[in-house]
């Protein structure tokens, strides 16, 4: 008799055993059903030693988990439970055909950074009883959600759930794995399956096919005809040619194939590909073709249902028969069925159209092709709508194929809105630094002239108005330049609730009595890089923007809330977003009470000189320069509206996602700014500029500021200037972008003789920019336009800072 222990140990397995498949299958009935069908086989054991002895004893088997894998036998969900030491205990047949018998999870047939996830899921599991996966990719390109649960008496055991993902319509065809699982099903059910070319050119086929085509299941079929393997009789019936008169009469339908990478880069029609479906009727030659065409009827339908391609059937009068759930989602009517004719679904100047093509498919010879329509749900989007004859199946006649392509129209929406964007702002920045040379020839003018004249003269005040819209001119062009991400800034390490503090009492005043302003600030907010002033400007933009939109409503009475929020790396993962990166971020979110933004209107948001208010009103920079500084700070800025419980639009939400700065912040040394009569030492400047009017301007005023100046019109005389050597500059001021020779090239030259010549660039392009790009140590910065005062107490000051620096 065995020992007491190994009996113990048995029923203890027995008990664990029962957990789990309980736990599994959620059924206590099939559980109860184990557990007695266990203790038979434990009487039986005992039994048989006592007529065998104690000599066979040793070949105690282990208990029979046949039960427990019938019972977690599921359509679509691969199951499969493992022990301690990862060793695959048992599996259900579903699990076996994806991954095959030696792949015992977490060693599953993946790449290494999917593998690493799931080994440590299981990790997880082990560890808090359970944990999962929303999704991963396996070898084959196949997706799956893994859930993976501890269970057993002993919690000694982990149940495996694997349930494959559905693919976009953009990766219809690589899902279609007609070799691995997918095409194993479908045999099964008595379906081989095909991929062709539009030329009939075998390009993959089922096991299936390839047993009953060429007697081998491994055998490769790719680049052959497909016709040559089928044969039909003389009722036109279609039979496998290696069975011969034995065979089974199939039925043929062919699905096209939307790929939408494909009819994007196609070179014409030959490139469409189509699936290609026997379906065997299950009965002889001499059995009755009706009962064969409604056993084919109803495993189409099941297949369809299944396929990661939109796919609906109609009549030969056009009216729908059936539709799988990627078509519902297709044409937008998930979830509410479908209409009485696909006619229906389209534009009201398509229907004529889809109409006659369905006629003349229903009723004609089977044929295929496609026509173009535009769907009722997006009727600016024209779609490719796939029609196949088919025949021999019942009332269907027409097979309707679309490609669910509503995560490719969205990301072709975002890259256009990107690239739009990208152009414009690189438009923007060239034109604004133009104008600035133009400003600063103006303003430098202005300046001269001033000084000419005194409060009170007949030409001071008009002088000052030219100054003073000059001005306002150069502040539209740093907007157009923050927009195109081009201005200087000067980015701290700062916390979001102290620059709002600073902002606030500015914002009340603007607000006025009728708006309420309110602010919340989450806790534990980290640090940003970004620029103070310039955050400040978003802030107040946005506050503006929100305000008006309030007053345009009537009485004007309405909230603006800002609030500030704490992002974790796995919660922008939750998002979906396909924009944001996932990492921390400390997040700016405000919104009002305005009404919403129109759908219209959303996309051209943050565009320059786009806005919806009166002529004379506004702008159209302050979202487009809001949007600029915040890419610019490396941020990511969103609008959308907020919706009551209708689902009707009450008021806009814009939200500025800025990443959460790690490390220590490297702080720009300060240059010293002192005005030109502290230098008293006057110098000699080596002024280089291809503007002939900023020339002048910088000349007349480094000249009136004591210094005796040197101007040339290209790089290749200001290195003429220095190589002569018949004056000794003290400094060098240079334009960036001129014709022939730049001034970073003209700088590195002089370099090359006078490595300690310093050197003062002027530019309307931004500051880090320039830094960036030229890479020139001890380089001097002024930014276009200038005053006059402004470039005199700027050279001053570098040359006070390369005076005392050489002393040091």
């Amino acid at each position: 008799m065995p020992p007491a222990s190994l009996l113990a140990g048995l029923g203890g397995g027995v008990v664990a055993s029962a957990a789990v498949l309980w736990f599994a299958t959620g059924s206590a009935i099939v559980a109860l059903a184990f557990v007695l069908a266990a203790g038979v086989l434990l009487g039986g054991v005992v039994l048989l030693d006592r007529v065998r002895g104690p000599a066979e004893e040793r070949s105690l088997a282990a208990p029979d988990w046949s039960v427990t894998v019938a019972a977690i036998e599921r359509a679509g969900e691969a199951i499969a439970i493992t022990d301690r030491a990862n060793r695959m205990v048992c599996a259900n047949l579903f699990f076996l055909d994806s991954f095959g018998a030696g792949a015992a999870p977490p060693a599953l047939p993946m790449e290494r950074a999917a593998l690493e996830a799931v080994t440590l899921l299981a990790r997880n599991a082990w560890r808090d009883g359970t944990s999962s996966l929303e999704e991963v990719e396996a070898s084959d390109e196949t997706r799956w959600q893994i859930t993976a649960t501890r269970a057993g008496r002993g919690e000694d055991h982990l149940i495996w759930r694997l349930k494959p993902l559905a693919r976009s319509g953009g990766e219809s065809l690589q899902a279609l794995d007609l070799a691995g699982p997918f095409g194993k099903m479908l045999s099964r059910a008595g379906i081989e399956s095909a991929i062709t070319t539009a030329d009939g050119v075998i390009r993959a086929v089922s096991a299936g096919f390839a047993e009953r085509a060429a007697g081998d299941e491994r055998a490769s079929l790719v680049g052959q005809d497909f016709v040559s393997f089928l044969r039909s009789d003389e009722r036109d019936r279609i039979f496998f040619a290696r069975e011969g008169r034995g065979g089974t009469p199939q039925t043929l339908v062919d699905v096209p194939l939307v790929n939408p990478e494909e009819r994007v880069t196609a070179a014409g029609p030959d490139e469409a590909t189509s699936l290609m479906l026997l379906i065997d009727s299950g009965v002889g030659i001499g059995s009755g073709w009706d009962g064969a065409s409604q056993a084919g009827v109803a495993q189409l339908d099941a297949l369809l249902a299944q396929l990661p391609l939109g796919l609906a059937m109609t009549d030969r009068d056009g009216r729908f028969l059936f539709a799988n759930e990627a078509f519902l989602r297709s044409v937008g009517r998930e979830g509410r069925g479908l209409p009485a004719f696909p006619t229906d679904l389209v534009t009201r100047e398509d229907k004529a159209a889809l109409s006659d093509a369905v006629r003349r498919h229903g009723r004609g010879p089977a044929t295929s092709g496609d026509v173009a329509v535009r769907l009722t749900n997006s009727p600016e989007e024209p779609v490719s709508l796939g029609l196949a004859g088919v025949r021999g199946l019942g009332e269907a006649a027409v097979l309707l194929s679309l490609a669910d392509t509503s995560q490719e129209n969205q990301l072709r929406r975002q890259v256009a809105q990107a690239t739009k964007m990208q152009a414009v702002g690189q438009l923007a920045g060239g034109v604004a630094h133009d104008f600035n040379n133009v400003l600063t020839a103006i303003i430098g003018t202005c300046d001269l002239m001033l000084l000419r004249h005194i409060p009170g003269d007949s030409d001071y005040d008009d002088i000052q108005q030219i100054r003073a819209n000059s001005n306002r001119a150069a502040s539209l062009t740093r907007q157009l330049l923050a927009f195109s991400r081009q201005q200087t800034l000067r980015p701290e390490i700062i916390q979001l609730p102290d620059v709002v503090s600073e902002v606030s009492p500015l914002i009340k005043r603007l607000l006025g009595e009728k708006i309420t302003y309110y602010v919340q600030h989450d806790r534990n907010l980290g640090p940003v890089r970004a620029d103070p002033q310039q955050l400040e400007q978003v802030i107040m933009n946005l506050a503006v923007n929100a305000r008006d939109a309030i007053q345009s409503r009537g009485q004007g009475v309405g909230r603006i809330s800002l609030f500030t929020r704490s992002l974790q790396a796995k919660q922008v993962i939750q998002l979906g977003s396909e924009v944001l990166p996932a990492a921390d971020y400390t997040v700016l979110i405000v919104q009002d009470t305005g009404g919403g933004i129109p759908p219209h209107v959303l996309p051209k948001l943050f565009e320059p000189f786009f806005t919806t208010k009166e002529q004379g009103k506004g702008t159209g920079l302050g979202l487009s320069t809001a949007y600029g500084i915040v890419k610019q700070s490396g941020g990511f800025i969103f609008a959308d509206n907020i919706t009551d419980k209708g689902g009707h639009p009450v008021g806009a939400r814009f939200t500025v996602y800025f990443p959460v700065h790690r490390g220590e912040v490297t702080r720009r040394r300060p240059v010293q700014e002192i005005v030109s009569s502290d230098w008293s030492a006057g110098g000699k400047v080596l002024l280089v500029e291809d503007e002939d009017m900023v020339r002048t301007v910088a000349e007349r005023a480094l000249t009136r500021a004591g210094y005796e100046v040197t101007p040339c019109a290209n790089g290749e005389e200001g290195l003429a200037a220095i190589t002569e050597g018949s004056v000794q500059f003290d400094i060098v001021v240079s334009d960036v972008v001129m014709p022939g020779m730049d001034g970073p090239a003209m700088v590195r030259a002089i370099r090359a003789r006078l490595p300690n010549l310093p050197v003062l660039f002027m530019s309307g392009y931004a500051e880090e920019q320039l830094r960036r790009d030229i890479d020139i140590p001890d380089m001097h910065f002024i930014a276009k336009p200038f005053s006059v005062a402004a470039i005199g107490d700027k050279v001053g000051a570098v040359l006070r800072e390369a005076r005392a620096t050489a002393g040091a």
